[in-house]
Parts: structure tokens; sequence; C-alpha cells
């Protein structure tokens, strides 16, 4: 979800829509908060956390994209997964012993 509200609004500024339009879209109040502590940061701490949302924001459109051109494998490989859990295959995930 978050990464689908900042790729609509990452197209809205790239595709140059005007600024009436960005204000009428809804921007929770934990996300206004957020860019609200971040203005106070650093040209270079604010470009740093910029960097790392539109990086999220593309690897979840590359996902989305992905996962939309085949959605059948994804199903192949969670029947996959389910087989090989209902046949006792599989252990739990220790994180500790990651």
């Amino acid at each position: 979800m978050f990464g689908q509200c900042l790729i609509r609004l990452k197209a809205a500024i790239i595709d140059g829509v005007c600024s009436d339009t960005l204000s009428e879209m809804a921007m929770t109040e934990l996300l206004e908060r957020a860019i609200a502590r971040l203005q106070i940061l650093s040209e270079s701490e604010q470009n740093a956390i910029a960097s790392i949302i539109l990086d999220e924001i593309e690897d979840e459109r590359r996902w989305d994209e992905a996962f939309s051109r085949s959605p059948d494998v994804l199903a192949k490989l969670a029947d996959s997964a389910m087989a090989e859990y209902r046949a006792g295959k599989t252990q739990e995930l220790d994180p500790e012993a990651l």
C-alpha cells in the first residue's frame, strides 16, 4: 500500500501535474508528520532519505510489474511451497540461526 501511494505521487510529479492537483491528493497524518520531521534535516540527509524512498517505490513497481506478467509462475511457486510444507519437507525459520 505504501509503495502504491508513493508511486502515484511520484508519477504525478514526473508527469508534471499542476500543484492544484497534487494538493488534492490525500496524505496520511503519519506521512505528513514524517515529511515535517524530514524538513528539519540537512539537505544531504533529506536527499539520502528521499533516495531510499524513491528506490523503494521503484522496487515495488518492478515487483508489481513482474508479478502481473507472470501470475501463473507465482501460483506454481506457492503451490510447490505448500506441497513441500504438507509433505513435511520444510522447517520453521529460526531468525537467531540466520
